[in-house]
């Protein structure tokens, strides 16, 4: 009797291990998608662009590898997103893979009017990442000109964007990384609306995918950045762009660094100041009976450059300094405020910190918070630092003239 028990027992805990291959998949039989393009459709709904990458031209000191191109592109299209991908086995041999899915591109046509459609089925599959990177194909760049781009540096395309979002994240400030889950993270909040990069190609559309631009220099065609996309309802608005976009991002305290040029005794940009640091809290409050916001701001940074004759041993002339930051940076970020509230959408959750404030006079406010958003007042106060000069305190030029 002890002997059967045993020997069921050993069948029972084996059971797992034995089924531990039921659903493998052989790598040759994977198309890994490493980009995914939705343009508008002409006779379906939705055109979409699966950017395949071609290991065999990827990977360095392969025999025989790396003669082609790192990728390849095919397209197919559907009235929802999965007939859309279902159809590509038509033309692909290989079952798309997307567990290594960097980046999902949205043309701004798709994205004023069936963007939700869409990330039904990106959050509901369990192989597709929601930490995906979301960005808008902005003008007249649809995602196919986008996903099926060719770059110098990069050896994969969607490694130039992923890194290019990163890289302005820390050193310029316009741009911040935002994949799938942000998104809708935002959506779905009561006191904020989501944003997203935008992304446009530069130069001749119709050579960013051509292999020549691989062995040039200088290329005819190459993708850049451009301003942030503002959504309500899930729907494109508008976009705020350049030093605009930058407010944005103070206010959201997501400025790791950037650069701003000052006047000097009316000398346009005279000086530069590189952010090395920069902290933001946001509180609202109500006079009154009316919200109000309260924004404050703590920059630190360094003197990167000066075009005009200052000493900066003098201190009294650093507290300038500092004091002619401290506008410009509300400046911008004012700015930014006010481009948000003529498109009347809270892009920068003032409204989850007016529930939390007081959530009582939030359910009443919440009912027509776009109005209440476009006339709410901000204040913005702004501290400054200069912590050094670089290796330099005077310009070399300023020599000469002595």
């Amino acid at each position: 009797m002890r002997k059967g028990l045993i020997f069921v027992s050993s069948i029972v805990i084996m059971i797992p291990f034995l089924t531990a291959c039921w659903n493998q998949k052989e790598l040759t039989d994977l198309a890994f998608v490493m980009a995914m393009g939705v343009d508008k459709g002409k006779e379906k709904k939705f055109e979409v662009s699966f950017q395949i990458v071609n290991p065999g031209n990827v990977a360095p000191g392969q025999i025989g590898g790396g003669q082609g191109l790192p990728i390849a592109v095919y397209k197919s299209t559907g009235d929802t997103l999965t007939e859309a991908a279902r159809a590509a086995t038509k033309k692909v041999s290989r079952r798309l893979y997307y567990a290594h899915t960097n980046l999902v591109i949205i043309s701004d046509d798709v994205a004023k009017k069936d963007l939700l459609l869409l990330l039904d089925a990106m959050d509901r599959d369990p192989e597709f990442r929601t930490t995906t990177e979301l960005i808008i194909a902005k003008g007249k760049t649809r995602a196919e000109d986008l996903v099926s781009a060719l770059t110098i540096l990069d050896k994969l395309p969607v490694n130039k964007i992923t890194k290019e979002i990163q890289s302005t994240e820390k050193m310029l400030g316009e741009n911040m990384s935002i994949n799938i889950d942000d998104f809708i993270t935002n959506l779905i909040s009561k006191g904020r609306e989501p944003i997203l990069n935008g992304y446009k190609v530069v130069g001749k559309i119709d050579k960013v995918n051509q292999a020549v631009n691989l062995k040039k220099t200088t290329t005819d065609a190459y993708l850049a950045a451009d301003g942030l996309a503002v959504f309500k309802d899930g729907k494109l608005r508008g976009w705020i762009n350049n030093n605009n976009a930058r407010g944005v991002l103070w206010i959201l305290n997501k400025v790791e660094g950037t650069g701003i040029n000052l006047t000097w005794k009316d000398m346009k940009n005279a000086i530069s100041i590189a952010l090395i640091r920069s902290k933001t809290k946001v509180s609202a409050q109500f006079k009154g009976g009316k919200p109000m916001i309260n924004v404050k701001i703590e920059n630190e940074g360094w003197v990167s450059e000066v075009n005009t004759a200052i000493d900066l041993t003098n201190p009294k002339e650093i507290e300038k300094i500092e004091s002619i930051l401290m506008e410009e940076t509300k400046k911008q970020i004012l700015t930014s405020v006010k481009k948000a509230q003529k498109l009347k959408v809270d892009i920068f959750g003032f409204g989850e910190k007016i529930h939390l404030e007081n959530p009582k006079r939030w359910k009443m406010l919440q009912k027509n918070w776009d109005e209440e958003f476009s006339k709410l007042q901000v204040n913005v106060e702004v501290e400054s630092y200069i912590r050094r000069e670089g290796i330099r305190t005077k310009p070399f030029w300023s020599e000469f003239s002595k």
